[in-house]
């Protein structure tokens, strides 16, 4: 009996620590493009939802969105924002991408491809907690330099 009340404490103490995990985390949550605040360069992916989620002591972004000639794309990271490359899948732009705190409420990312630096970018929340700014520069498809800056509106 002792044995499985410590197992239901453990348990209690580890979904708390999950909630405040996420609680303490302004990107938590799914996230809208605002495309009439938004700013893409010719033939950028627009990334209709983002979701950030807790997956264990790491963080899941799901995003759903579309390329320029209208097909649907769905990639997913899990990872910290600690700075270190985590796998991602679905971006045919990028197989690696990592996360780094800048601020409490400020992102930057980095996007690589076969080892190499795709873009880099920055998000941040606003400090109401409403939007979510994503701003990126890297080289398209065709090699020339191209930037973005996508606004998202908390859902």
């Amino acid at each position: 009996m002792k044995t499985r009340k410590m197992m239901l404490t453990v348990a209690a103490v580890f979904a708390l620590a999950v909630v405040c995990f996420a609680a303490g985390d302004p990107y938590m949550g799914t996230w809208k493009l605002n495309e009439g605040k938004s700013k893409f360069a010719k033939g950028a992916t627009k990334n209709a939802m983002v979701v950030y989620s807790a997956d264990g002591d790491k963080v899941k972004v799901t995003v759903d969105g579309t390329t320029a000639d209208g097909k649907a794309v769905h990639s997913e990271w899990t990872g910290k924002y600690d700075g270190k490359d985590y796998p991602v899948t679905g971006d045919p732009s990028s197989d690696m991408r990592s996360y780094k705190k800048v601020n409490g409420n400020t992102l930057s990312m980095t996007l690589k491809k076969d080892g190499k630096v795709t873009a880099t970018g920055k998000i941040v929340v606003s400090s109401d907690g409403k939007t979510r700014t994503v701003t990126t520069s890297g080289t398209d498809a065709m090699g020339k330099q191209a930037s973005s800056t996508a606004v998202y509106d908390r859902q």
